[in-house]
């Protein structure tokens, strides 16, 4: 019986041997033993060490949100007919929730904030913005705080109570001809755009706030020069956008606004920054970019 076990057993017989060889030798591999004991705390570190440097390269694969641009609400008093953020939703984050998020942004790593829209100043005559502006100066201690807005909603109140904790303010104008402003929808009632956009900039100025313009350029504008205009403003950045199709928003069947009009080729675009080469705080995004 013995005999027909260790015969259909061949993992039994060779373990049997291994255990006499180890009891008859123990004591001539004690050393070897304790060497290989040795060698095993040394795989070990390295295996250890190993892991640490896959951690490490997996956290260097986080994305960290450095730069955050927060379109905190939808709603707008303008109707721009490129817009790519329509007003599909009059939902805002309760002003404890939006501040909760943009702490833990902090924390993940957010170095600037950009507060955008829909119209920024629109909710709550722009208390609700300055309060999170204030909170993103002085609590978050962020390097970089600015707002984009059309203009038409700014008041110098806002810069008298707030305008300490803001450091960048861009204010969205496509044209200097206020016909165009309203073929494009960038208009209000019988506002100028373009007066408002000059108060602006003198606001800017004296509560030392540095001050930007955006442009989308499209069919309407793409063949205009402003040259003059941009330099006598003096921004310290003029950004410069190639109207951008995007599904649900501005085009498709879906969407609120049809800007399917306003859409120009990149050569168009490319004149266009041709033709405004020697602005030189000029800053082109094209769509490919």
């Amino acid at each position: 019986m013995l005999l027909s076990s260790l015969i259909v057993s061949p993992r039994f017989i060779l373990e049997l041997c291994i255990s006499t060889i180890n009891c008859i030798f123990s004591s001539v591999f004690s050393k070897v033993c304790s060497w290989s004991r040795g060698a095993c705390r040394a795989t070990k570190s390295l295996v250890s060490d190993a892991n640490s440097q896959s951690e490490q390269r997996t956290d260097e694969n986080v994305t960290t949100p450095t730069s955050v641009n927060y379109h905190f609400t939808r709603k707008c008093n303008y109707k721009c007919g490129f817009c790519f953020h329509t007003a599909k939703t009059s939902f805002v984050l309760p002003l404890e929730e939006a501040k909760r998020g943009l702490k833990l942004l902090k924390e993940a790593g957010m170095e600037k904030i950009n507060f955008s829209g829909g119209e920024p100043f629109l909710h709550e005559k722009g208390d609700f913005l300055g309060k999170m502006v204030q909170y993103c100066k002085i609590d978050l201690q962020l390097p970089s705080v600015s707002i984009v807005s059309n203009g038409s909603m700014i008041k110098e109140t806002w810069f008298q109570k707030y305008g300490d904790f803001l450091d960048i303010l861009a204010i969205s104008c496509d044209s200097f001809d206020e016909e165009t402003n309203q073929m494009i929808g960038r208009s209000q009632g019988r506002k100028s755009h373009i007066e408002n956009l000059y108060k602006i900039r003198s606001w800017c100025q004296q509560y030392k706030v540095a001050f930007k313009i955006n442009s989308v350029i499209n069919s309407f504008n793409v063949h205009e020069d402003l040259t003059e205009q941009i330099n006598q403003l003096n921004p310290v950045r003029w950004k410069v956008f190639q109207c951008l199709l995007i599904d649900g928003e501005n085009a498709g069947e879906t969407a609120l606004r049809e800007a399917e009009k306003f859409v120009i080729s990149d050569l168009q675009f490319q004149e266009f920054l041709d033709r405004h080469s020697a602005v030189s705080c000029l800053v082109p995004e094209s769509n490919e970019k």
